[in-house]
């Protein structure tokens, strides 16, 4: 059974990679793993270990708690308690196309959303 935790660590595994533009394959070889364990990890099938995840957080350029943020959102008697925002393909694509926005226009774009979103 897949505990939850475990399936928090792999979503933010996932999305992390996806931000970078990076494939399974890319990250896989970085870590010096098979692609198809990234696939389990990402899932929550297979558990992490703490030395993997130090691996994988180093390739992709994040601290270790990033794995383990929304932990406590996820966590209350082993149910979840918030939607996950990034489960969409769009809300990932989304985000990843805003950063990939110059800073000062991003801030523009930002402070609009902002603005549409308290007339609404």
């Amino acid at each position: 059974m897949k505990h939850p935790v475990d399936i928090q660590v792999g979503k933010r595994i996932r999305q992390r990679r996806w931000m970078l533009g990076m494939t399974q394959q890319q990250l896989a070889e970085a870590v010096g793993i098979k692609f198809q364990q990234i696939q389990k990890y990402e899932t929550g099938m297979n558990r992490v270990s703490a030395s993997r995840l130090w691996d994988i957080a180093t390739a992709l350029e994040v601290p270790v708690s990033f794995f383990f943020e929304g932990v406590e959102g996820v966590m209350q008697g082993g149910k979840k308690v918030a939607p996950d925002l990034f489960a969409e393909k769009e809300a990932m694509e989304l985000l990843r196309t805003y950063y990939a926005i110059p800073e000062a226009q991003r801030k523009r774009l930002f402070d609009l959303a902002r603005a549409l979103g308290s007339a609404a």
